[in-house]
């Protein structure tokens, strides 16, 4: 059912209404944190985890065609936005928004605080055409672009070229990089990460930088961390970090290390030595600051 506040009212504004011959039918549709599993079940958790504020759902038809649905998703803010679209990585770029990837009929962007789905129901040129079509209708009318989180600013150059994430959920961090059960880090509203990585699968390694709300936060980060990974034998390795940080052994054999510089924990993950972990986080840290 349409919801008519204001707000729903202001999302379906942003949507074009046809193109290339499709056409919008049927009712559009209104979801929020609450009832967004009544229309995606399984991955509503996802958009959540982001704080989405509202979905605004509208179908297009044409005869002999498939439909075609967009989604627009107001995630609150340009983080969120930014944060939702960065947890799956696959795709092409389509040059749309601030950020866009196709793959398989789904078209996905952001732009602002804004993130766009858009989906063919069946895949084949015509489909393809609308989909780029109303994607450039629907990113248009979102302007402006809005900033990347602040965070994303912090990643090390050697891993700037591979795939970074942000997020402030411990389900969304363990999906890309598991840390552990609960919540070793902290995170939650007021402690935010951004996740990177470079290589593949024996070559792979991953930087992660977790801001907490103070001191006091970062260092329960940075001791929740090597809780997570220093065996139960060991728990309290590492718990009066140097200057150089804590380096710790992982499950495939090669070795992580962690430090706390002021709000921030930053780990590097996949040395092959232990000296390699600790070189490869003291570049990283280096913008930190003290």
């Amino acid at each position: 059912m349409l919801d008519s506040s204001s707000e729903a009212a202001r999302l379906l504004a942003l949507l074009p209404r046809e193109s290339l011959g499709w056409t919008s039918g049927g009712e559009d549709r209104i979801f929020d944190r609450e009832t967004i599993f009544e229309y995606i079940d399984g991955s509503g958790e996802v958009y959540r985890a982001f704080n989405m504020r509202l979905l605004a759902s509208r179908r297009f038809h044409k005869a002999g065609q498939a439909d075609v649905i967009i989604d627009l998703f107001d995630m609150g803010s340009p983080a969120d936005a930014f944060g939702v679209f960065t947890h799956d990585l696959e795709g092409e770029d389509w040059g749309l928004g601030q950020g866009s990837l196709y793959k398989g009929g789904l078209l996905q962007f952001w732009r602002g605080r804004y993130f766009v789905s858009i989906f063919a129901e069946s895949e084949n040129s015509s489909t393809t055409a609308v989909l780029a079509e109303l994607g450039k209708k629907t990113a248009a009318a979102l302007g402006p672009d809005g900033p990347k989180p602040d965070l994303v600013g912090l990643v090390p150059e050697e891993f700037a070229d591979g795939p970074i994430r942000y997020l402030h959920d411990p389900q969304i961090l363990n999906y890309h990089f598991y840390i552990g059960p609960e919540n070793p880090l902290g995170l939650g509203p007021g402690v935010d990460a951004v996740l990177a990585s470079i290589g593949d699968r024996a070559e792979k390694r991953t930087f992660l930088l977790v801001r907490g709300r103070d001191e006091a936060a970062a260092e329960s980060a940075r001791r929740g961390l090597l809780r997570a990974f220093v065996s139960a034998g060991r728990q309290d390795a590492g718990a009066a970090a140097g200057e150089e940080g804590d380096v710790f052994p992982m499950k495939d054999g090669r070795f992580g290390a962690a430090v706390r510089r002021g709000r921030f924990t930053a780990a590097v993950f996949g040395g092959t030595a232990p000296e390699e972990a600790r070189a490869a986080l003291a570049r990283s840290v280096r913008p930190l600051p003290r």
